[in-house]
């Protein structure tokens, strides 16, 4: 079984939760235990269930997770958006933000989809 830090979606996603975190430093302050603390975590449920799905000793289990994983995408699509709308990020940022993100989304897509002929 190869690591999951081998995987391209999860590096992906480690790098786009590391953009995250970088991007919502730059929050209002009374948004720390609001958006700043729900993005982060949608962000970082990202790579984090891609990993445990990886070590899952079933195919269905590791479905479970990436399904998991691609959820948390489309949360964290939701709060970029409102992120960006709020101009708590700069729309450059997005872009680039959200380019990768949709990246990932597109990769976990495609894995579901082969996993789930699988199971």
């Amino acid at each position: 079984m190869a690591s999951y830090k081998e995987l391209i979606v999860w590096q992906k996603s480690y790098q786009l939760t590391l953009l995250i975190y970088k991007a919502s430093k730059n929050f209002p302050k009374e948004e720390t235990f609001n958006l700043v603390s729900q993005i982060r975590r949608s962000a970082l449920s990202l790579p984090s269930n891609i990993a445990e799905g990886n070590y899952r000793g079933s195919k269905k289990e590791h479905l479970q997770f990436l399904r998991i994983s691609f959820a948390s995408g489309a949360e964290l699509e939701t709060q970029l958006l409102l992120s960006k709308d709020l101009k708590y990020i700069e729309e450059k940022e997005y872009n680039v933000i959200y380019s990768l993100l949709s990246e990932v989304m597109k990769i976990l897509n495609a894995m579901i989809k082969n996993l789930s002929s699988k199971v």
